[in-house]
């Protein structure tokens, strides 16, 4: 078909544009051979007339079809043109957020200038393996193919990263060398491939800087060589570099930085190392402010300090090489500091003591005055003299500026050597990767020598890159077989030959550095003479005499020879260098050896950039003169040495192309300008690469692939059986021109646009189909909508009548209605007027007659009132006059009075002065003193009689005084109860008076309340009317409360549920998390001990002379020896030489598990040693009252107290021994924290090896000793209860066994000692048979034990009472506790009342749930704490009666009475116990184990059978009580499975069948344990079967961990056999044949869909699938076991089909998602058939359906986004955005999703808390549980076939 054929209206077509680069129209009518003009719709909406230029006449480019927009290859796109590459690139990058694009051979990566969730390790196991074109594009992909040709082929490879500055290269060189690093691993324990990721730090530090352009430019090329060993794991690495800035150490343009590391320098100057280098804020320096941006936003310089300190280490730079580093580093700050100034035009000085130089010379270690001097001077030698030449200012200036730059340059160079050497590997090199992180083409306004140099490489990598693209263009026309036809290509060999060739350009600038007067000028004219007008690529400016131009692949870049000369040349003064070369720091002078040994050229630039290549092993030595030419080589022949170099060794490998592209100039994230993407498409080669392709056949299909696409074009007839004939019989019908396409050998090739071409008439076909199909439904749809219509009419017209007939029968009676109701109405509205005036007439009558009685009232009560009123006036006048009138009488009375008295007073007076008073006053004085006298005799005599009476009386009255006193007493008590009665008497008066008054205050009160009330009755009346009203309507409010209440209530109850059961499953998960968290240190121990024994046995052949004397035993063997002694009660001591004899176990990496063990075992010898402790104080107690005692008979209790002292020191010496072992014990684990204790040879662990193994043997000891005397005891006391002959004796042992007080008992003792101390004879001579010395041992032994027991019986009831008063203490805390909460609830509304409640019985209920089981575990484990001794004790006894019996004597035997003998009868049954010899445990282990082939017993025999047989043997081993034999067995059974399991580990029926047998043995060990909770369901005769003398739990726990290890490798299993399943199987298999269409795919050729040979399929899956269910049933495995086991395979397959799908477009369809759903489904349905859907299984396929589903829903509207975000809960939003991002339409008729629309997703997403990780974690192991699964067959039931070749084994 002609091209012209395709311009038609409504194609879509690219038109120039000046802003857009390339805009998109639309034709408006077909294109005529001859138009001059196409009248175009551009997408804005504006009409065009596009006039074709009428020389060429060459049409616009086609648009490609929308459903090839946005694919993975370009070179699948129809139309190969600049415009279609421009468009599928944006789309990418802008709509998909895609950064990566395959053109062909080339990796496109546009820098997005923000940090992608694309490049974790995850995504690194998600592309490892995969083909290139099978998943999206990606820097890993590129990776993995260089990883996979090398390993493949054996050929070196190399990844060329090219691109702009800011383009990315350094990133993605760094992310390729991680790929590496994660993928191959290193080959030794040395972390190759870590240090290989820390070359990083240290190489930007030193090699990168701030630009305009790049926060993080790469100022030099570098090409590192990734080497690999034979098993193509990194062994080492080797860098070179090319082409160093140097010029920005001592200039930085605007906005620019110098190197980083002077920053960071300058931010860690406060560090104290740092104090001697005396830097300070990166302002204060020359050669770090002039950019003035010290600082890039978002980067610490001090942290990226550290990380480069960091990095050195890590690559062995030592600490004194570092501050060599930093001190070199801060010289060259402090140099740029230092100032001139002039003394005239051609001299200048330093001033004197300058300190920027002091500092300079003190840190370089040179002498200040010479280094003064040569700055301002120089050296001219002539032939004959040498001259010294003082140098102007600003000559002085560029010299130090030309020194800072060349020691900066050697510093470099001797960073990279050393880099080079702590990655250099001593293993040899297999092959290697070369990763080339180079700058890209590069012009400027300005451009210079570095530019040139630049361009000149990109040169040569363009040519080479071309000649691979064209060599694989060939290769690929060749291999099917194509006619090849030469392509025409640009080949730039002539700029080449330009530049480098003889009298090249580059040539004449050495020449011209050769001549004494050589100028630019001069260099200039003599490239205009030689190839102006000769070569076409060279071109003179028109305006400029001192520019050249060349015409590069790229573009045309003007240079300005201005400073080609001196950059080429590289000035440095010789006499400054001698100067740096003497210097007293050591590292200084080794950074100019190079100048010495005129190695190969390493110097720099001093233009800005150093070329430097490998550094030979040995350099060779030349003539002086031979050294002084090679110093001389120019810039530019080094520079050309070294490309030719790398040029040979990308020759030598397979190439890899990375092209970086920069979207912006401003770095905005996600932003494109075209403009700019074009210029550099143009120059890194992509364009170059799409040309090739499209002049040649660039559209590539299978015949499968072409078969499936276009089916719909071919009719029946002509689908034959062969699709290559069918292919070629259907192109040459819709392709007439036969040049458009070849048939390959396995591929048809068209040519550009004939896919679009094909496309069209596909899609012509489809819409004429689809027309077809809408036309036929759509008048389906209108027939129905008729009839539909037709039968409604009917109905309506039906019922319309009928309700017209109801409305006139209606009217009739509503007529009839009406004249009766107003009859009735007239007759009430003449009543009701009538009753009213009735009524009001009534009314004013009343009102009228009660008018005038009030009046007639107030009348007569006026009156009354005003005669009372009248009497109280004329009384009150009355009773004032005749007050008026008392009071002036009462007056007048006392004034007379007063009178009447003064003249009486008078007169007495009078009297009272005359003689005669005196006189009457004397007259019987004289008679009266003489009868005086008389009565005074008289009273003498009466005063003797009373004195004598008074003496009398006087005893009398003291008698009666006392009495009177007592009475006075008494009635002082009565007369003050008398008071306090009176007062009471008073207060009740009081009182009473109080109450009257009350009383009549409430009186009144009551007439008050009394009319209140009758008031209040009345308007009670009033308002219950209206109390009635608001009663029904809060009646009706109540309902609707209570109705509302109780659905709160319903709704409060649901919601408690919902989260009681939310809670349930975060308690579940968490649970899960930990015995997750358990399972992976499990797992990792498994691992560490693999590779423990790996380097063992590497270690033993390495040697090749194995050890006197050692033997190698698993190391799980050490730690469950180490484990399990801690556990028995009886050590044997047999063990501890064993372990002495293999201390290399010791250095087994502790396990966690083993390590919380040993914490614990710990705790219980901390308890064991308190137990003692409280034994010794009371032993203490003891020895102290009997020396009490003693001290009264010293000589009877001497020899005992001795005993009793040595003892007591010796258990004092222990108890102070086990303390300090504790101590230390403590100490070691508390050190637990740091990182390196659990490893082996650590202190904390050999301290805690060593302690707890000497802990454990002198316990056991000291625990044999004490069983050893209580079985002593228990002995005598049985020997002596049998003597018939030892009356007394008994009788005496009776009595002290009825005696209860321990002092009766002690009194006893010590009387009997009193009674046998006089004699002198011997203890054991007192008698022939010596009765009364077993009497007086008995008495002892007696004493003693119940001096234990009293002690035992009081601390028994001190802890009971102590327990009593905690439990009573808890009660009231309990109490308050609830009466608290109580008091809380009924504050709180009902809804959290109940809520609360509802916790509160939780929180309870669950700690007496903890408590429970807490004392259910105590008392558990004294029971078999007091079992265990019981039978220690039973075992001792009977071995201490044996000795007796052999001991006594006949005749003895005669005297004493026969004891019944418990003779054990021989069963005759089997008891289910096997027996063998100790001898034969190995025998056992073999022929059990690791010689046992699952398959055979899997078939033939019953599942379990090797469980049960080991079981059997532990059981008569424990029925023999041989701890020894118990240990060992289980021991060499354990560690057999593990040798079986490692040297059949991929194997998936040996797994199962192991994992099956170690869950029997766990559950038999279980099940006969003697546990009341495993002996649930067992019979009568399994529980007679119990173990009955060894608690094997810890050994359960050993079992649980190793089945936990074989689940974990039957998973690995399983992965690795369905891994290679899944993604062919699952999605790329087209399970519904013709419903996913074949897109395009470019060269990246992806994995076909169709199932070939060899390729998985579904069905594939199911019957592997089938396989595992059967095998793992055939083997006895538990049902819940199986259930989790295909809840993990359901998980893996989910899990990497979501990845998978995740990081391919192509698989993003709506077809696909139909393809998974129904593959799915199928799945399902194997659940259903194998009753497994409780299993979880079909829970974890969940992100996958809901996956699936997403790319079948629309994609449109708001309500669709709100169903996408409901319904995939699964999902993550990084998930679902990237399936949006990635959906891609198949066919024309489907629309991709809109940006807008994935926003509005992310809008409503961003509340959603969950991971941001894209990838599931397809590596993630379920944690696995055993449940308790009791065997119901019977052990005696069990038989032993001859085919296990047991033998040896005999039934008991």
């Amino acid at each position: 078909m002609a091209a012209s054929e395709l311009y038609t209206k409504f194609a879509r077509v690219w038109i120039p544009d000046p802003e857009e680069v390339w805009k998109s129209a639309e034709l408006l009518k077909d294109y005529k051979p001859g138009d001059k003009v196409l009248l175009l719709h551009l997408e804005e909406g504006k009409d065009l007339e596009y006039h074709l230029d009428p020389n060429t006449k060459e049409l616009p480019h086609l648009r490609n079809p929308d459903i090839l927009v946005g694919e993975n290859d370009l070179t699948a796109l129809s139309y190969l043109h600049e415009p279609a590459v421009l468009h599928n690139l944006r789309v990418r990058f802008i709509d998909s957020k895609l950064i990566y694009t395959y053109c062909g051979i080339v990796l496109v990566a546009i820098n997005p200038y923000e940090q992608l969730p694309i490049y974790g390790e995850d995504i690194i196991n998600a592309y490892s393996g995969q083909n290139m074109g099978d998943m999206d594009p990606h820097i890993f992909a590129v990776a993995e193919e260089a990883y996979k040709q090398m390993a493949r082929d054996e050929r070196n490879q190399s990844i060329i990263v090219s691109g702009e500055s800011g383009a990315g290269k350094t990133v993605s060189a760094k992310y390729a060398m991680r790929y590496f690093a994660t993928v191959s691993g290193s080959a030794s324990e040395a972390n190759v491939e870590e240090k290989v990721l820390a070359s990083n730090p240290i190489m930007e530090s030193i090699g990168n800087a701030k630009t305009t352009r790049n926060d993080n430019s790469s100022r030099f090329g570098k090409y590192i060589e990734i080497g690999f060993d034979k098993r193509y794991r990194i062994i080492g690495a080797n860098m070179r570099t090319y082409l160093l800035e140097k010029s920005r150490v001592v200039f930085q343009a605007e906005e620019e930085r110098n190197y980083h590391i002077f920053y960071q320098l300058c931010a860690s100057a406060k560090l104290p190392e740092f104090k001697m280098l005396r830097l300070g804020n990166a302002d204060n320096f020359n050669y770090t402010k002039q950019g003035g941006s010290p600082v890039i936003e978002g980067v610490d310089d001090a942290k990226e300090m550290a990380h480069t300190r960091q990095a050195c280490t890590l690559l062995g730079i030592s600490e004194s090489h570092q501050m060599g580093i930093f001190r070199i580093l801060a010289g060259i700050l402090h140099l740029g500091n230092v100032g001139f100034t002039s003394r005239d035009a051609d001299s200048c000085t330093i001033p004197p003591k300058h300190e920027p130089l002091c500092i300079f010379c003190d840190l370089m270690g040179v002498d200040y005055e010479e280094m003064c001097h040569w700055l301002c001077h120089r050296k001219l030698a002539t032939a004959t003299e040498t001259y010294i030449k003082p140098i102007s200012k600003l000559q002085a200036t560029n010299a130090r500026d030309a020194l800072a730059k060349h020691i900066y340059a050697k510093l470099f160079n001797w960073i990279v050597d050393n880099v080079n050497q702590a990655l250099h590997s001593a293993v040899k090199q297999h092959s290697f990767i070369g990763v080339l992180d180079i700058y890209g083409f590069e012009t400027f306004e300005i451009n210079s020598f570095e530019q040139f140099c630049i361009n000149y490489a990109n040169e040569k990598l363009q040519q080479q890159f071309n000649m691979h693209v064209f060599k694989l263009e060939q290769e690929e026309y060749m291999k099917e077989q194509i006619p090849w036809t030469l392509i025409d290509f640009y080949d730039n060999q002539p700029c080449i030959n330009l530049i480098e060739s003889k009298l090249g350009i580059l040539d004449l600038l050495d020449e011209e550095c050769k001549m004494p007067k050589g100028t630019d000028d001069t260099w200039a004219q003599k490239l205009y003479n030689t190839h102006l007008n000769k070569c076409a690529l060279f071109e003179k400016p028109r305006l400029s005499n001192k520019a050249f131009i060349i015409q590069h692949f790229a573009d045309k870049v003007e240079y300005q020879c201005e400073g080609f000369l001196e950059k080429n040349k590289d000035t440095v003064f010789e006499e400054q260098i001698k100067v740096l070369k003497s210097s007293k720091f050591k590292m200084l002078p080794e950074l100019f050896q190079d100048d010495e040994k005129a190695i190969s050229p390493t110097s720099a630039t001093s233009s800005g950039r150093t070329p430097l290549t490998r550094t030979p092993a040995k350099p060779t030595k030349g003539r002086p003169g031979q050294m002084a030419k090679e110093h001389k080589k120019t810039v530019g022949h080094q520079f050309r040495n070294s490309l030719h170099l790398l040029m040979e060794t990308l020759n030598a490998t397979t190439p890899h192309y990375v092209r970086c592209i920069k979207p912006n100039d401003f770095k905005f994230p996600f932003t494109f300008d075209e403009k700019r993407a074009v210029q550099q498409l143009r120059a890194c080669g992509v364009l170059e690469t799409i040309r090739i392709s499209a002049a040649g056949f660039p559209s590539r299909w299978t015949y499968q692939e072409f078969f499936s696409r276009y089916r719909v074009l071919m009719k029946q007839k002509d689908v034959l059986s062969d699709r290559k004939q069918t292919c070629k019989n259907v192109l040459e019908k819709l392709i007439l021109d036969k040049d458009k396409y070849q048939f390959g050998k396995t591929k048809i090739f068209f040519r550009a646009g004939q896919v679009a071409y094909l496309e069209k008439l596909r899609a012509d076909k489809l819409r004429a189909a689809c027309i077809r199909i809408q036309k036929t439904i759509r008048g389906w749809l209108l027939r129905k909508k008729y009839l539909r219509m037709r039968k409604a009419a009917i109905t309506v017209q039906r019922y319309v009548r009928g309700y017209q007939a109801r409305c006139y029968a209606k009217f009739l009676r509503r007529t009839k209605a009406a004249t009766i109701i107003q009859k009735y109405w007239r007759m009430y509205v003449v009543r009701r007027r009538y009753k009213i005036r009735r009524a009001a007439t009534i009314v004013l009558q009343s009102y009228l007659r009660g008018f005038l009685a009030r009046n007639r009232y107030r009348k007569i009560l006026r009156e009354h009132k005003a005669v009372i009123i009248q009497k109280r006036v004329r009384g009150w006048l009355a009773r004032t006059h005749y007050k008026r009138s008392m009071h002036a009488i009462i007056y007048l009375q006392c004034c007379l009075r007063r009178m009447m008295a003064k003249r009486e007073l008078k007169k007495l007076k009078i009297e009272a002065r005359s003689v005669e008073r005196y006189k009457k006053l004397h007259i019987g004085m004289e008679n009266k003193i003489m009868q005086l006298q008389r009565k005074v005799d008289e009273q003498n005599k009466d005063y003797k009689c009373l004195v004598e009476k008074l003496t009398n009386l006087e005893g009398i009255y003291n008698s009666e005084t006392e009495k009177l006193r007592s009475d006075l007493e008494r009635l002082q008590l009565s007369e003050e109860e008398a008071k306090v009665a009176t007062g009471r008497v008073l207060s009740l008066q009081e009182e009473i008076a109080k109450l009257r008054k009350d009383l009549e205050q409430t009186r009144s009160e009551k007439k008050c309340i009394e009319e209140h009330a009758d008031r209040y009755k009345q308007e009670t009346e009033q308002l219950v009317s209206n109390l009635k009203e608001e009663n029904t309507l809060l009646k009706q409010e109540k309902e609707a409360l209570n109705h509302r209440i109780v659905q709160q209530a319903k709704e409060m109850t649901e919601t408690m549920e919902k989260k009681l059961v939310e809670e349930t499953k975060q308690l579940e998960l968490d649970l899960n998390d930990e015995r997750l968290r358990y399972q992976n240190l499990l797992n990792e121990f498994s691992r560490l001990e693999e590779r423990y024994d790996d380097l063992k046995e590497e270690m033993t052949l390495m040697v090749h002379v194995p050890k006197p004397g050692h033997k190698r035993t698993d190391s799980t063997h050490s730690s469950n020896e180490s484990e399990y002694t801690f556990s028995s009660e009886i050590a044997e001591m047999e063990d501890i030489p064993s372990r002495t004899e293999e201390p290399s176990e010791k250095k087994v990496p502790l396990d966690m598990s083993l390590f919380l063990k040993l914490q614990k075992r710990v705790t219980e010898l901390e308890q064991e040693k308190q137990v003692m402790q409280d034994e010794l104080d009371r032993k203490e107690e003891q020895v102290l009252r009997s020396k009490a005692k003693e001290e009264e008979r010293p000589q009877i209790r001497g020899a005992e107290l001795e005993y009793e002292s040595l003892k007591r020191q010796e258990l004092e010496s222990e108890n102070k021994k086990l303390k300090n072992e504790l101590n230390e014990l403590r100490k070691a684990l508390s050190e637990k924290s740091a990182p390196e204790v659990t490893a082996p040879g650590a202190p904390a662990y050999r301290v805690l090896m060593e302690q707890l193994t000497s802990v454990s043997e002198e316990l056991d000891v000291r625990k044999e000793e004490v069983l050893i005397l209580r079985s002593q005891l228990v002995s005598q006391k049985e020997a002596i209860q049998p003597k018939n002959t030892m009356t007394d004796s008994t009788i005496l042992l009776e009595d002290v066994q009825k005696m209860k007080d321990k002092g009766e008992i002690a009194q006893a003792y010590i009387g009997l000692k009193e009674t046998n101390r006089s004699s002198a004879l011997d203890y054991h001579e007192l008698n022939e048979d010596g009765e009364l010395w077993l009497v007086y041992e008995g008495l002892k032994q007696a004493n003693r034990l119940l001096e234990s027991q009293l002690q035992s019986q009081k601390r028994s009831h001190e802890n009971e009472a102590e327990a009593l008063r905690g439990e009573i203490q808890s009660l009231k805390e309990e109490n308050n506790r609830q009466q608290q909460l109580l008091a809380q609830n009924l504050q709180l509304p009902p809804e959290a009342r109940i809520e609360a409640s509802l916790q509160h019985e939780i929180t309870r209920l669950t700690n007496e749930n903890l408590d429970l089981m807490e004392q259910l575990e105590k008392q558990d484990k004294t029971v078999r704490k007091l079992k265990k001794q019981l039978k220690v004790f039973a075992k001792k006894i009977g071995e201490l009666e044996v000795g007796q019996m052999e001991n006594i004597s006949p005749g003895q035997i005669i005297d004493e009475p026969i004891r019944p003998v418990n003779i054990p009868r021989k069963e005759k049954d089997f008891q289910g116990m096997l027996e063998y010899k100790k001898e034969d445990e190995q025998k056992l282990v073999k022929n059990l184990i690791l010689e046992l082939k699952p398959r055979g017993v899997a078939v033939n025999l019953i599942p379990g059978l090797p469980a049960y047989i080991l079981f059997m043997c532990v059981r008569h081993a424990d029925y023999l009580n041989d701890d020894q034999k118990v240990r060992s067995l289980l021991t060499s059974t354990i560690n057999s499975i593990k040798k079986v399991l490692k040297k059949r580990g991929d194997d998936f029926e040996t797994v199962s069948f192991w994992l099956s047998n170690t869950c029997r043995f766990l559950h038999c060990l279980k099940q006969y344990s003697g546990e009341e909770g495993f002996m649930k369901h067992n019979t009568s005769r399994q529980n007679e079967h119990c173990l009955t003398n060894f608690d094997l739990a810890e050994y359960r726990q050993v079992l649980s961990d190793l089945a936990i290890q074989i689940y974990q490798q039957l998973v690995r299993v399983l992965e690795n056999i369905l891994q290679p399943m899944i993604v062919s199987g699952m999605l790329e298999h087209e399970t519904i044949q013709g419903v996913s269409g074949v897109k395009p795919t470019g060269l990246r050729k992806r994995t076909s869909s169709i199932a070939d040979e060899g390729t998985y399929t579904l069905d594939s899956i199911l019957r592997q699938l089938n396989s595992f269910h059967s095998v793992m049933c055939q083997h006895g495995m538990d049902p819940e076991l199986i259930k989790q086991v295909v809840k993990q395979m359901f998980y893996i397959i989910g899990a990497i089909t979501l990845n998978n799908l995740l990081l391919r477009k192509d698989m993003c369809s709506w077809s696909k998602g139909m393809q998974i759903r129904y593959n799915v489904s199928q799945l399902e349905e194997w659940l259903r058939d194998k009753n497994l859907m409780n299993s979880g299984a079909k829970e974890t396929l969940e992100p996958l359906i809901q996956a699936a589903q997403l790319l079948q829903v629309k994609k449109k509207t708001d309500d669709d986004a709100e169903a996408i975000c409901s319904m995939c809960n699964a999902l993550t939003t990084a998930q679902i955005v990237k399936v949006l991002n990635l959906y891609t339409p198949v066919n024309e008729f489907e629309e991709r999703v809109s940006v807008s629309f994935i926003r509005t997703i992310q809008m409503r997403l961003r509340d959603r808390k969950d991971s941001p990780q894209l990838l599931m974690d397809a590596k993630h192991i379920f944690p696995v549980t055993f449940p308790f699964n009791p065997s119901s067959l019977a052990l005696e039931t069990i038989q032993i076939p001859a085919s296990l070749g047991l033998g040896f084994i005999s039934r008991v």
